[in-house]
């Protein structure tokens, strides 16, 4: 089978930074996590996603992302 792919320029859900949560762990997600409304460090994130960060999770082997879901958006 062929499913049709969407580009993520097709994909526009009109979405203010405040209601964007960014998770990372590393100078590549400098960018998103200082954009988002929360800016969530993983646990082993580096000291400097660390400081950007308004809230640090668990580490990734730690389920760090689904605490934040369960968090942040499920107990909301």
């Amino acid at each position: 089978h062929s499913f049709p792919t969407r580009r993520s320029s097709d994909l526009h859900l009109d979405l203010d930074a405040s209601q964007v949560i960014a998770v990372g762990d590393a100078g590549n997600d400098r960018h998103m996590i200082e954009y988002a409304g929360l800016g969530v460090a993983m646990g082993n994130a580096t000291d400097e996603i660390k400081t950007l960060a308004q809230h640090t999770t668990a580490r990734n082997d730690e389920d760090g992302v689904a605490r934040v879901i369960e968090q942040f958006i499920l107990n909301a």
